[in-house]
């Protein structure tokens, strides 16, 4: 901006001289360099807006830090918060669409898909989806298996293992089910993978008296929830670090997880952490 330019030279050069080469009126320049002067009105709202931004780790879109602002008690439109975000240079992590593929043809038992993309659910442990997704650091991979409650869409059991074998899935589902109360009965949803065709992910879940739940063959969609979760951790966190081992990425992802299920908000959950959402619903 001119103005800047003039205001930064002034010292050395005749002002005169300055407004000359600028081609400003000396009113002009006077008006603009008071404007820029002055205190900024916004000043308190961007500190905020910094603030909510930097504590979730960038993280957090226009929306997300909007809701977090209403909670603080700001009065503001989201498209001021965009608006903001963007003079700031705030920019939230996009997102990259590659996924592991557990489907390897049919090597076992297929269970009919009665959740049919009804992924809302009125109490907890009556609908949970799981999937696998894989992680490259170098030249060795790391595979995560969660299990969501559709409820508060709450990750309750996760493992991470080198290989997306029977043990890394089957291991993820015995600890959600030993969370159950007594005569919690889940329907368990997953896609055709060979882990969940197999003959004891079906004993587990037989044993606890769950429902077994299948996606139509490659179609993402029909576990779109679960495919969520995923873009989500890697936009937020994989494609935007580094990581030097596999060490350090089972590091991150624990940490992760913890910050998903305890302190990121969802607009889906009336702008509440899934603890939080729980937690109210329960004591309501």
């Amino acid at each position: 901006m001119k103005v800047q330019a003039i205001i930064a030279l002034k010292a050395d050069f005749p002002l005169p001289v300055l407004l000359q080469v600028a081609g400003l009126a000396r009113s002009t320049f006077f008006y603009h360099q008071a404007r820029l002067q002055a205190p900024d009105p916004k000043e308190a709202l961007k500190a905020a807006v910094t603030e909510i931004f930097k504590k979730n780790h960038g993280r957090y879109g226009h929306r997300r830090i909007h809701t977090e602002l209403a909670k603080q008690g700001w009065t503001i439109a989201k498209k001021t918060v965009l608006k903001l975000m963007r003079s700031l240079r705030l920019v939230c992590k996009v997102r990259r669409r590659k996924r592991y593929n557990s489907y390897q043809g049919g090597q076992g038992a297929v269970a009919p898909n009665l959740l049919n993309r009804e992924f809302n659910a009125d109490a907890p442990d009556q609908k949970w989806v799981t999937d696998v997704t894989e992680f490259s650091v170098g030249d060795r991979k790391l595979y995560l298996s969660p299990v969501m409650d559709l409820f508060d869409r709450q990750i309750i059991s996760y493992t991470l293992g080198r290989s997306p074998n029977l043990e890394l899935t089957n291991t993820s589902l015995r600890m959600a089910l030993k969370t159950l109360l007594g005569g919690q009965k889940p329907l368990v949803h997953s896609d055709q993978g060979f882990q969940y065709q197999h003959l004891s992910w079906r004993h587990l879940l037989q044993g606890a008296g769950a429902v077994q739940s299948m996606s139509h063959k490659g179609n993402c969609y029909d576990n779109a929830v679960m495919e969520n979760f995923f873009g989500h951790l890697k936009e937020e966190l994989f494609h935007h670090v580094r990581f030097l081992n596999t060490e350090a990425l089972e590091a991150a992802l624990h940490e992760y997880i913890h910050w998903y299920n305890n302190e990121r908000i969802s607009t889906k959950l009336k702008g509440l952490s899934p603890v939080q959402y729980r937690a109210q619903a329960l004591a309501a």
